[in-house]
Order: structure tokens, then sequence, then C-alpha cells
């Protein structure tokens, strides 16, 4: 299994619509608001990279207000688990 955090900026006032709309795809298993320079952290898991980069790529980046996201794909030797 391939894990990820993306992490996103909303456009200001859309945190709410932002957050229900990432609830609603298959394969984010997390999902938080945050103060800072991002404003939502959601974990992703798929079983392969081909997966993943769609989910994030046509999935998360389309979803309306998103301004931008940094995604982080979990090293699995280097993983706790």
């Amino acid at each position: 299994m391939t894990d990820a955090f993306v992490l996103i900026n909303v456009a200001m006032g859309h945190e709410a619509d932002v957050l229900a709309a990432l609830r609603d795809i298959e394969g984010i298993s997390m999902v938080h608001g945050t103060f800072g320079a991002y404003d939502v952290i959601v974990k992703v898991e798929s079983d392969d990279t081909t997966d993943m980069r769609s989910t994030i790529t046509e999935k998360i980046r389309k979803i309306e207000h998103v301004r931008s996201t940094l995604a982080l794909i979990i090293i699995d030797e280097q993983n706790d688990e």
C-alpha cells in the first residue's frame, strides 16, 4: 500500500465546501482543516502509484476552490507501521 499526505490551499471562505468534497473521495482516509501555511491536510491510501496520482491530480486538484496542493508520498521502507 502506498500512502501520501496532501497539503491543500483553499480559496478563503471555502474551506468547509472543500472539506466536504474531500470526504466523498474514495481513497482518502483522513481529512483535517489546519491553521498555518496550508488550510487542509488529507491522507490518501492506494494500492499503486497510478491510482494515487489519479486521486491527487484528477480528483483533489479539480475540486472547486482548491488553489494548490503539495503531495508528500510516504517511503514505505522508512514507515514505522
